[in-house]
């Protein structure tokens, strides 16, 4: 599996991944002190107000909908309508194939909080696509290493990548965040980072530890 990391304003160095030894699985690793952090990046700002919440509106039926229904396991992800297709839901589930698709379905969960709670930080760019490939072709500035290691993105297992499209899709439609609590970083633990001694850790799941950005306060 792969990491997401974050590169802190210029001088914070942030790892992303660490490739594991497994078949069909890459690790992502960050190396970038001035990748923006995306690994936490460049400008500082606290978390905002909506990261963490649902997005349910008032005409949702929260007692049939799947945002409010949410069991994290595959046979509630077996239950959901095929995806509504688009390049957030294109970069994201891709994202989650070759971050976390070796994860429990709660791991996988959030690693897609993680990259929607950067979309929703001005510390970060503001869309799917621009947060997953931040950083890209700029040598250790990748934010997730998948789409910088040099290897071909084949999506050897359509059946996973299935699944992760309905989470994909799900978070993308406003699904509750619920599970990093605001977490914008991760890494795996056979990996020790040093920007990590610095963010609040928040929760481990499965072979990953989750990071909140800390705030940074203006000095007088």
């Amino acid at each position: 599996m792969r990491h997401a990391f974050p590169a802190i304003a210029a001088g914070v160095f942030l790892c992303l991944g660490v490739v594991q030894a497994q078949a069909d699985t890459r690790v992502s690793t960050s190396t970038d002190p001035t990748a923006v952090i995306s690994q936490p990046d460049a400008s500082s700002t606290a978390i905002p107000h909506a990261v963490g919440t649902a997005h349910p509106t008032a005409e949702d039926d929260s007692s049939a909908s799947p945002l409010t229904q949410i069991s994290y396991d595959r046979d509630f992800l077996a239950t959901l309508p095929k995806p509504e297709k688009s390049a957030s839901w294109r970069c994201l589930t891709e994202a989650l194939y070759f971050e976390a698709r070796g994860e429990p379905v709660k791991g996988q969960f959030a690693v897609a909080e993680v990259i929607l709670n950067r979309v929703d930080s001005s510390s970060y760019p503001n869309n799917v696509c621009g947060v997953v490939n931040q950083g890209t072709g700029r040598k250790f500035a990748c934010q997730f290493s998948y789409t910088c290691d040099g290897k071909a993105e084949v999506i050897n297992n359509r059946k996973v990548y299935n699944r992760l499209g309905k989470i994909a899709d799900l978070m993308l439609k406003g699904g509750p965040r619920k599970l990093t609590q605001g977490a914008t970083h991760y890494h795996t633990t056979a990996v020790n980072p040093k920007w990590a001694r610095s963010f609040t850790k928040t929760v481990k799941l499965g072979a990953h530890l989750f990071y909140r950005q800390p705030s940074r306060v203006a000095s007088n």
